[in-house]
């Protein structure tokens, strides 16, 4: 089968054919990035995000050009809005001495009021968590509460890699919309 028909499949909804372009253009959209970044934890968030925002709107996807060339635009995209995120977050370098003096200053032990709210807000985010399907919540559980590494995640499940950074980021798509609803 030629890549404009599994593309026409992923139109369609196929997800075999999703998971086949992944697979197909996971490295080449990776190699581009890391060579950009030379940083394999951004290169590894802009890959996933690039496949998920590629997925999303894969239905604008012109076939004139290369499937691989639109891919490498949206890393592209992403990778600015990461610098760009970067940028606005940029903080202030203190010496050791300052840094010393403001913790020494700050008390960071939650109040009454605020243990409450942090073990309210927990509550209702495990309510959302179940409100998606097994798989996702599976997928949260290991990364965000048994802090497993995406790697030890494939090995748990028995699945590819790229199957569970795809599958993660779904699960945190899918809640991040439930959470909007509430």
């Amino acid at each position: 089968m030629e890549i404009n028909q599994y593309i026409e499949r992923a139109k369609a909804g196929d997800q075999s054919a999703f998971t086949f372009l992944l697979d197909r253009y996971w490295n080449e959209v990776y190699g581009f990035m890391l060579k950009r970044t030379e940083n394999e934890t951004d290169t590894d968030d802009i890959t996933i995000e690039t496949f998920a925002k590629a997925f999303d709107k894969i239905a604008s996807y012109n076939p004139e050009f290369q499937f691989n060339t639109w891919l490498i635009a949206i890393a592209k995209n992403v990778h600015i809005d990461l610098l760009r995120k970067k940028k606005a977050t940029l903080s202030l370098d203190i010496t050791d001495s300052e840094d010393h003096q403001a913790y020494n200053v700050a008390d960071t032990s939650l109040t009454a009021e605020d243990e409450l709210i942090r073990k309210q807000n927990l509550a209702s985010l495990l309510d959302c968590i179940k409100q998606l399907k097994p798989k996702y919540q599976e997928v949260i559980q290991l990364r965000y509460f048994q802090e497993l590494s995406y790697q030890e995640i494939a090995d748990e499940l028995g699945e590819p890699l790229n199957n569970v950074k795809v599958k993660l980021l779904r699960a945190k798509n899918l809640l991040a919309d439930i959470i909007r609803k509430r």
